[in-house]
């Protein structure tokens, strides 16, 4: 039985959302391996918007089990809040249908003003723009292994000596940033609040997927993030906090890496990014705009205006080469109807030499020039299309394109918001 990983293949903002939900109806498990409440989702059922931050997408489907890994970092707090908030458009989302790996780090207060602590004082120039959700400094503490977990939950009268260890750090910390010190019943309390609400959900998630892959269960894996924000493989330091490509989806679960049958990169049809950082193919400019307004491009999360540009063919190439990518869905291919010409990233020019890949180097990385191909653009419309028939002679040649340049096949098109929406050339799960 084929198991699915889906990652974002650029900056995030792929449209994974949508894709995630389509392909949830042929799953039986749903699971988020990495991340935290930094990213979102927006799924479109029936006309109504469910907007996700922390929460696997298949929990808005009946009958399907949503997973969160060991890899997550975990707001108690923000869960709560979007648990609550489902429930107010029908959803319920109970020990049933939820589940959450006993070893999964949680985001303290402590971690929140951190992160806004750090970023406001940084200069200008070497901000991250982070969401200050406190995702990062949970990483910290966990590789730094002082983290509370989730499982210390069910223990807050032997977790004392835990709390000591993760204020001896944090307010020494502070203290050279100039902050006061955090007391020991600020974090026993936080905790305390959520002790009786989380734990229900506690369980080893590795030995559930295990029965549930022993089983002959289908398995979707759901990345957060895109791949040029990898803490390894992306445009370092502006990145986020945990490892977004494929590879993780493993280690962020608890399964061996056989476990992931087929990779699927999400991959949108222009490229576009959120907070700071290189940005080869950006337009500052009226094609910018256009992306920005007809692509509705703000953060689901922070509400974000997104910087737009054209599709960068180099980067994608990259991605599809760290993650190991089967086959893309291509989606907003719709934004780009009415434009008279399309230009496609080729390669980059660095120092008057060509090169075909985005160097490691954050210097180098703001050196680069795009070299670019143009496409005719299309004059009919893609919006709502759902086979090849219906799609205008110039939008198959600017896919077809597309999989030459990245060197990876299209298995699905996405023509609109909706799930129903979407060309299926390879369903991801067929064995």
């Amino acid at each position: 039985m084929t198991n699915v990983a889906v990652i974002g293949s650029q900056w995030g903002d792929e449209g994974k959302g949508k894709i995630v939900d389509w392909l949830s109806e042929r799953a039986d498990l749903v699971v988020r391996f990495q991340g935290g409440h930094n990213a979102g989702h927006t799924l479109v059922i029936d006309g109504v918007s469910y907007k996700l931050s922390l929460l696997p997408s298949g929990v808005v489907r009946k009958g399907k089990l949503a997973v969160i890994g060991n890899g997550v970092v975990i707001d108690p707090h923000a869960l709560m809040a979007e648990i609550e908030r489902l429930a107010e458009q029908g959803v319920v989302v109970t020990p049933e249908n939820f589940r959450i790996a006993e070893n999964a780090t949680l985001i303290l207060s402590v971690h929140r003003e951190l992160d806004g602590i750090r970023e406001d004082a940084a200069a200008v120039g070497t901000k991250i723009g982070t969401t200050r959700r406190g995702i990062g400094p949970a990483y910290e503490d966990k590789v730094g292994r002082r983290a509370i977990r989730v499982l210390d939950l069910a223990n807050l009268d032997s977790i004392g000596p835990k709390i000591e260890r993760l204020l001896t750090h944090h307010n020494a910390l502070r203290r050279g940033l100039g902050q006061s010190e955090i007391e020991f019943d600020t974090i026993y309390q936080e905790l305390e609040a959520v002790a009786d609400r989380m734990v229900p959900y506690s369980e080893p998630v590795w030995k559930l997927l295990d029965d549930a892959k022993r089983q002959g269960s289908r398995i979707l894996f759901e990345g957060a993030q895109g791949t040029l924000l990898d803490i390894d493989h992306g445009t370092y330091p502006f990145v986020t906090s945990s490892n977004t490509v494929a590879g993780q989806a493993a280690a962020g679960s608890g399964m061996g890496p056989s476990s992931v049958g087929y990779v699927l990169g999400i991959t949108k049809a222009y490229t576009t990014r959120v907070g700071e950082g290189p940005f080869p193919t950006e337009q500052e400019n009226e094609v910018g705009q256009f992306l920005g307004e007809k692509g509705h491009e703000f953060g689901t999360v922070t509400g974000r205006k997104r910087r737009c540009g054209w599709f960068d063919a180099v980067l994608v190439k990259q991605a599809v080469a760290t993650n190991g990518i089967t086959g893309i869905a291509l989606t907003k291919l719709d934004v780009l109807d009415g434009l008279e010409e399309i230009k496609i990233c080729v390669g980059y020019k660095l120092d008057g030499k060509t090169i075909d890949y985005m160097p490691a180097s954050q210097g180098v990385q703001a050196r680069v020039e795009p070299i670019y191909e143009t496409l005719e653009g299309w004059k009919g419309t893609t919006v709502g299309a759902r086979t090849w028939k219906e799609l205008p002679a110039e939008t198959v040649k600017y896919v077809r394109h597309v999989e030459e340049l990245i060197g990876c096949p299209v298995a699905l098109l996405s023509t609109s918001p909706e799930r129903e929406d979407t060309i299926l050339v390879h369903d991801p799960f067929q064995d």
